[in-house]
């Protein structure tokens, strides 16, 4: 629910930009859903073919290892004659042991599926509800303060909104950024599969702090598949792209944004993680932006009266 009303209100500046071109509210979500699922259908495709591929070569793969496994010259084999690997697989399948724990996995991996459907599922029908009803949402809260305090309270509500969906919107205009440069690199770098480790890169880009280091250690980690030497590159290109980020990017597309010390954006990506795993590191920013703002706006100036 947290994170469904953290879209709603990151994509209130879109929806707002388009109502003043006189668009009604419901077309407005309506084309911001089509538009989330033809991006969700364009990763599913990138993911599908080489998913595949690697199933396919792992089953053609397998009767070599077997086989590889009963030569005692190869390196396999080697192995086999020293942990006894084929005969501790026969005596667990003997034993009724490894087929159990094989399908427990299976229904436990099946459970975490079902629950992660589950859970997209909820938060894509909540934020299409919470787009649809913010200012319905809105109202109503006001509603329960005094009538005196009322503009002012809606002023600064409007003003976070517009803060935390400028934010939301800088960082995806960087993350995008960072998904093109990692396709280009890997084109550039014969790296396999760049397009989809373009969007993996994109998509942890949007965490704070750490995201883009682990997009670069798993897309260097790719790299070695082709040689030590693109490897390296790729991690030297990634430790430069970080910092063209943290100085060049970043400033200029936050710069209409309030900016919070690189301290405060630190403590609130650890509790923020701390109290709620990768969602509350995505959303802590955000909500460390909008208490600065509130602070800013109205605790200050109040104690300075005082």
């Amino acid at each position: 629910m947290l994170l469904a009303l953290f879209a709603a209100v990151s994509l209130e500046p879109v929806v707002a930009a388009l109502r003043r071109r006189r668009m009604p509210r419901g077309l407005i979500v309506m084309v911001v859903v089509l538009v989330a699922v033809a991006l969700t259908a364009l990763f599913v495709a990138l993911v599908i073919p080489p998913v595949g591929k690697e199933v396919d070569q792992l089953t053609v793969r397998i009767p070599v290892w077997l086989q590889e496994l009963r030569d005692h010259n190869s390196q396999l084999g080697r192995l086999e004659d020293r942990y006894h690997v084929i005969e501790k697989v026969q005596q667990q399948l003997s034993s009724g042991d490894l087929g159990t724990k094989l399908a427990s996995g299976v229904l436990g991996a099946g459970r975490v599926l079902l629950g992660l459907f589950t859970g997209v599922f909820i938060v894509v029908t909540l934020t299409v509800y919470f787009m649809i009803g913010l200012p319905a949402i809105k109202a109503f809260v006001l509603r329960l303060l005094p009538a005196t305090r009322r503009p002012r309270v809606e002023a600064l509500t409007d003003q976070v909104i517009r803060q935390v969906g400028r934010y939301m919107l800088a960082n995806v205009a960087t993350s995008a950024l960072a998904g093109v440069a990692t396709t280009l690199w890997a084109w550039a770098t014969g790296i396999p599969y760049g397009t989809l480790l373009g969007f993996f890169v994109a998509i942890m880009d949007l965490i704070p702090i750490i995201g883009s280091t682990i997009g670069g250690i798993v897309v260097s980690l790719v790299a070695l598949t082709v040689s030590w030497p693109v490897a390296i590159a790729t991690a030297l290109f990634y430790v430069g792209f970080r910092f063209a980020e943290d100085h060049v990017t970043t400033p200029l597309t936050m710069r209409y944004v309030v900016r919070l010390h690189p301290v405060a954006t630190m403590v609130a990506v650890l509790i923020g993680g701390a109290l709620l795993g990768i969602v509350g590191a995505l959303v802590a920013v955000p909500v460390a932006t909008a208490v600065s703002l509130v602070l800013d706006e109205v605790v200050f100036p109040a104690r300075d009266r005082a």
